[in-house]
């Protein structure tokens, strides 16, 4: 009996930071499902609902490092039931307020909420999994995240068809407020937890020396460059551009989008398995190309069959996992005991390539929007605006690899001389 709940009690602990992290990809991708009920609610055009979709990467982002901080002084249970509740109010702040600078706040709080979804799973594994573990559960770990965000494409959108999208709203909010109560309630930390690892805080003074390095800015930005794929795209401006370009339902789309992150389930091994043979930053470039290369073939508009179409967003999501090895060209950056910082430091820039792409998508379209209304007076926007907007996804990727060919340079000069070093020490 003891051997059972001492073999299971890691993985149920397990369980709620993860499923936390699986529901916030739900809110991240919800407002891509509402657009024109969004706009009709508020009485905005595409700007502002790109500023309104952006305002959850600042938040997202601005708490990466908060985050990591209150998780190492203080126990997960504590962190992760505070950041939920959080979650569920700001949600329901956003649902049932009619001024746009409110839902604003809203989103921004959604966003500093979810930020405890990677961060507190990540946590939870180094304390009750063995360091032998931690990478094959942090594998696990993105799996089954990423089902969050297929389960928030099509299965939403079908529930937004049915209910009134306020309804769908409530429930999640209620969801996230009951899923953080009962973290608090079931969530510890082991009794055996060692004490260096209790004293293994996170060190501020790590990240002054992360962000004088122009090398690290350098891979970081082009990290934002190349993510609009996914978090310009597929977050929220997929799903209108395939229904106006394709004449597709909305749970279609949304269907369509979603495999994106089917694409990514497999991605991350499949990349680490190349960039183990041919290098990380020729795999990060080659995805950046592919990346581009999709991109102006879906905006071409062409009569695709639905088959080529699903390949289409597959591949994408394979490449978008891209940003794995992002992580490993900033270890080769680093000593190791700045891993942990520079981790955070680059999922933070990364983050916010999400409120870059869609405010600046949103200025475009407003931008070339050729006047037409609705017949309930919202903006109308063409499928030229659509792809004149978009087209900036694939124009950042190439020069975001661009960036990645001069980092890579480094990183090999780097190398070549600490072998350099090496041989000098062994003669």
């Amino acid at each position: 009996m003891f051997g059972i709940k001492f073999n299971y009690l890691p993985f149920f602990m397990w369980l709620f930071p993860l499923l936390f992290f699986a529901y916030q990809f739900v809110l991240r991708l919800w407002p891509g499902l509402m657009v024109q009920q969004i706009m009709a609610q508020f009485s905005i055009d595409a700007t502002h609902f790109g500023l309104l979709a952006a305002f959850y990467y600042y938040g997202y982002a601005g708490m990466q490092i908060p985050v990591a901080i209150l998780l190492d002084r203080f126990s997960s249970r504590y962190i992760v039931c505070i950041f939920a509740v959080i979650c569920g109010l700001a949600t329901l702040l956003f649902t049932y307020t009619d001024h746009f600078y409110l839902a604003v706040l809203g989103r921004f709080l959604i966003g500093a909420g979810s930020a405890v979804g990677f961060l507190g799973v990540s946590k939870v594994l180094s304390e009750w999994f063995p360091k032998t573990q931690y990478t094959r559960m942090i594998g696990f770990s993105f799996t089954v995240g990423l089902m969050g965000a297929i389960y928030g494409g099509r299965p939403i959108s079908l529930l937004i068809e049915a209910y009134r999208w306020q309804e769908v709203a409530l429930t999640l909010a209620v969801i996230s407020i009951i899923w953080g109560c009962s973290t608090y309630f079931f969530l510890r930390s082991p009794n055996n937890l060692s004490e260096s690892r209790k004293n293994d805080s996170f060190k501020l003074a790590n990240f002054t020396v992360l962000v004088a390095s122009p090398l690290m800015w350098l891979l970081a930005f082009s990290n934002l460059l190349m993510v609009g794929s996914l978090e310009g795209f597929a977050d929220v401006w997929g799903v209108p551009y395939l229904m106006t370009a394709y004449d597709l339902k909305k749970e279609d789309a949304a269907g369509l989008v979603s495999f994106v992150f089917f694409g990514m389930l497999f991605g991350g091994p499949l990349l680490a398995f190349f960039s183990k043979k041919i290098g990380n930053c020729t795999v990060i470039m080659a995805c950046g190309l592919g990346m581009a290369l999709a991109f102006v073939l879906l905006l071409l508009n062409l009569n695709y069959h639905w088959g080529l179409l699903v390949s289409l967003f597959f591949c994408i999501g394979v490449m978008c996992c891209y940003q794995v090895v992002i992580f490993a060209v900033g270890s080769e950056l680093v000593a190791p005991r700045y891993l942990g910082i520079t981790v955070a430091f680059l999922n933070c820039i990364n983050m916010l390539g999400g409120s870059f792409f869609h405010t600046f998508i949103g200025k475009i379209m407003d931008m070339f929007w050729m006047g037409t209304l609705s017949e309930d007076g919202l903006r109308q926007y063409s499928l030229e605006v659509y792809q004149y907007a978009l087209s900036i996804v694939p124009i950042c990727a190439v020069i975001g690899v661009i960036m990645i060919y001069f980092v890579g340079r480094k990183v090999r000069s780097k190398r070549d001389y600490s072998k350099q070093i090496r041989f000098f020490h062994e003669d």
